[in-house]
């Protein structure tokens, strides 16, 4: 009996051990939950889905839900990356529906997937590829990780956009190695112009890096990806529904390719041995950085390993003292200019990287060859360049550009042959080069002498006007306090990356604190920027004497040696793009917030137009130039180009159109000619954007190819304006009429005709009232999408005709 008894309980123990045993599934159902130290794992075992944590260190009992190669190990996929389990109480469970749950202790959900579809006898597995995938009984995919990318990508992911659903696949880092929240880069597919890769630093306005595009055998911009054609096929689908591009292994590799938090992009492929082996880096070399060189320049590694531009042949540096002393200043300008006629040519350049590809038109069936893309380039005044799509057997397809090129090098293979519109000119490339840094000596001597003679005349005045300190800006002086470069270099930590709020068209911007406690923002001018001294000067002399509280104060100004800069009040809330266009900060402003920034913008440019000393035109107002206080009360900003008027004059023209494509009308666009109506139309746009959180250029709806403009001006003449607003703006009904008022008054601004449109001071009283309307007339450049998409400004040259008419794209 005592024998019996003792194996009772032993059974019991070991039944009792059985179940607390960590378990190893291949499906979950509905009815099961996988618990903290259990697995699910895929057939082969090569892949794992479990409960880790990542920093044993400090934060041990943080927990994420992760998916791992189990050997060797790397994490592909995690849940929560951004809301991590507190200990080890958290399961995972799959619902009726086929949706995944994550829960904590307490059975608060801390993420989930969403599935629209329905689903009888859902499971969830991991595929042979590391798929986490959620099916249901016929096999239907109802949700699945590759569509959900952290920062790994592998064989058979997509990166690129689905324009019907606007899903879009791509990477984004983690914030440090032992922390998977989103950290501050992202690789993404770029799908304006002719789609390519490109890398971005969050707070950016331009690239960080440019992958570029698909040309048949390589990226344009990572050739290294091209020696990789032994081991893997790349395939780019193109169709009006999709844009993407994916990878599979030729062979039995396993590899992954993983965007670090540092913003490397790595290729790592598995050995024999198994283990991982770094193959490849992106960027390589300094030369890979985003156009560090500027227009018409390229970039090569000199013999100390660090980078050197050079203006192609036929070009000249725009800025020759300040090219030799800071690399790339200002970028390249033809040295003999294009006249757009017959004695134009186009000049072949082999071995190249790619331009950027974002203001381009291309043939997206690659069914034009060389011959009929040059024939299509020397139409169109536009044109400054041309290239195949694909290069394969001789090259086919016709991609065309229309604005400067930029970011450019020479690759010794697996570059690319780019064709260049020069003038024609008797005389060879070399005699013109000599004779262009014999001039450029002169002028550059010519400089130095007026700079020592201003340089003296400043200390002179310094010393008889004592404290009252001036600065002599383009032979006028003006009364702005003078920082120097060492107080301005303390109070931004000698400009340190922990200090650096973005970049813009004039350069880096800087977060800064004086000696007092008083927080600064430092625009530097930077060497590679679109904007140089012209419009250093300009923004110095205007934004100096004005005073208004929608307009961002400049405190003072610093030019020492190579360095000029601007010293602004700090705006903490950054821009107003840094809102309305992000899904869940766009949350934070509420329609009286909104008012109250279309208002104060409305505000700041009727004092501009009217109540100013000076007549202004801004010529550059766009989201990003829309400063938000503590606040959130919005500060024009970036005066570098804009204009001044005197008397009574209100409009004028330039053969140098400035500014941003999308919020531009189109007279100043096409013919030059801009006046206080080209603000007003930037406003609308504006006012359209606040109120609907998309941006007008990338603006898409599975309806129509309209953007922004078009598709609000279909909406209104269908009677269905109601449809334009954010759903979170309509939830209070009595504030409904104000925000369709809003939209009939951005509507009467962004006219296609200027003379149609009213001034600031009428808008900024249809805003304020409840006066009769007017009935808004057809707005400008409400269907064409071809135009170049930028953030940042651009300047174009032209000759006596500006033409920007862009062929039909995709």
């Amino acid at each position: 009996m005592r024998k019996i008894r003792s194996l009772f309980w032993v059974s019991l123990f070991l039944l009792s051990f059985s179940f607390s045993a960590a378990l190893d599934y291949s499906v979950i159902t509905p009815r099961e939950s996988l618990k903290d130290g259990d697995t699910l794992s895929s057939k082969d075992h090569v892949f794992q889905l479990g409960f880790i944590s990542l920093d044993q260190d400090e934060q041990p009992q943080h927990r994420f839900l992760g998916l791992w190669y189990k050997q060797p190990f790397a994490i592909i996929w995690i849940a929560n990356r951004n809301n991590p389990l507190y200990g080890t109480s958290g399961y995972l469970s799959l619902s009726s529906s086929g949706d995944l749950q994550l829960f904590d202790g307490e059975h608060r959900a801390l993420w989930s997937s969403s599935s629209s579809k329905t689903a009888k006898n859902p499971y969830l597995k991991i595929l042979y590829t590391g798929n986490l995938v959620s099916s249901d009984g016929e096999g239907i995919v109802l949700w699945q990780s590759f569509d959900d990318l952290m920062n790994t990508i592998l064989a058979g992911m997509k990166l690129g956009k689905n324009f019907k659903t606007q899903k879009e696949w791509s990477l984004s880092s983690w914030k440090t190695l032992k922390d998977p929240s989103i950290g501050d880069f992202t690789l993404s597919l770029d799908t304006r112009g002719l789609p390519q890769l490109i890398l971005k630093k969050k707070g950016d306005s331009s690239y960080s890096y440019r992958l570029g595009s698909w040309n048949g055998l390589s990226f344009t911009g990572a050739p290294a990806m091209g020696r990789e054609n032994n081991l893997f096929d790349y395939k780019f689908t193109s169709s009006e529904q999709e844009v993407n591009y994916s990878w599979t292994p030729r062979r039995q590799i396993v590899s992954r390719l993983v965007l670090n938090n540092t913003g490397k992009l790595q290729r790592f492929i598995q050995s024999k041995q198994h283990k991982w082996i770094l193959a490849n880096t992106a960027p390589e070399d300094e030369c890979d950085y985003y156009s560090i060189c500027g227009p018409y320049a390229v970039c090569g590694i000199n013999s100390k390993n660090t980078a050197s531009c050079s203006c192609l042949q036929g070009f000249k540096p725009k800025s020759g003292r300040k090219w030799n002393v800071s690399r790339g200043a200002g970028g390249c300008v033809h040295e003999i200019p294009t006249t757009c006629g017959k004695k134009d040519r186009f000049v072949k350049f082999p071995g190249m990287k790619l331009p950027d590809t974002s203001w381009s038109w291309y043939d997206s069936r690659n069914a034009m060859t060389l011959e009929d893309c040059k024939i299509k380039c020397s139409s169109n005044c536009s044109c400054t360049a041309y290239a195949n799509t694909d290069i394969r057997d001789g090259g086919k397809g016709c991609l065309l550009w229309f604005s400067d090129l930029v970011d450019m090098r020479e690759y010794s293979s697996f570059g690319q042959d780019v064709y260049i519109r020069m003038a024609f000119a008797k005389k060879d490339f070399k005699g013109r080069e000599v004779m262009g840094m014999v001039i450029g000596s002169v002028f550059g001597i010519l400089v130095v002498l007026v700079a020592v003679f201003v340089c003296c005349r400043k200390k002179m005045m310094k010393r008889y006007r004592g404290e009252n300190r001036r600065k002599g800006i383009a032979e006028e002086e003006m009364d702005l306090p003078i920082f120097d470069i060492k107080t301005i270099s303390i109070a931004t930590d000698d400009f340190s990356y922990v200090n650096f709020l973005g970049r813009g068209g004039f350069g880096p911007v800087y977060k800064g604190k004086l000696e007092g406690g008083q927080e600064i923002a430092v625009k530097r001018l930077c060497a590679s920027s679109g904007q140089g001294v012209e419009e250093f000067k300009n923004e110095v002399k205007l934004i100096a004497k004005l005073q208004h509280r929608n307009l961002v104060r400049l405190l003072g100004c610093c030019i020492q040696g190579e360095e000029c800069m601007l010293i602004y009040e700090y705006m903490p809330n950054k821009s107003l793009d840094f809102f309305i266009f992000d899904e869940n900060r766009r949350k934070e402003l509420d329609w009286e917030k909104r008012k109250n920034i279309i208002n104060g913008i409305a505000r700041g440019l009727l004092y501009l137009h009217q109540d100013s000393r000076l007549r202004i035109i801004h010529r550059d107002l766009k989201a990003g130039n829309v400063l938000l206080d503590n606040l959130m009360n919005p500060k024009i900003s970036d005066f570098g180009l804009a204009k001044s008027f005197g008397g009574d004059q209100s409009e004028s023209s330039t053969k140098r159109v400035v500014g941003t494509y999308g919020y531009m009308p189109p007279e100043y666009a096409i013919d030059g000619h801009f006046s206080v109506k080209s603000d007003v139309f930037s406003f609308g746009v504006i006012v359209l954007e606040i109120i609907t959180g998309k941006t007008n250029r990338g603006f898409s709806h599975p309806d129509h190819d309209l953007n922004l403009l078009g598709h609000v001006w279909k909406s209104w003449v269908e009677d269905r304006e109601i449809e334009v607003p954010e759903e979170e703006l309509l939830k209070d009904t009595c504030l409904v009429p104000e925000v369709l008022r809003s939209i009939h008054v951005a509507l009467l601004c962004v006219q296609q005709k200027p003379e149609d449109r009213p001034n600031m001071a009428s808008v900024v009283l249809m805003l304020g009232s409840d006066t009769s309307l007017p009935h808004p007339k057809q707005p400008g450049f409400f269907t064409n999408r071809n135009l170049p998409d930028i953030s940042s400004s651009l300047s174009l040259r032209s000759q006596n005709e500006l033409s920007i008419t862009m062929l039909q794209g995709r």
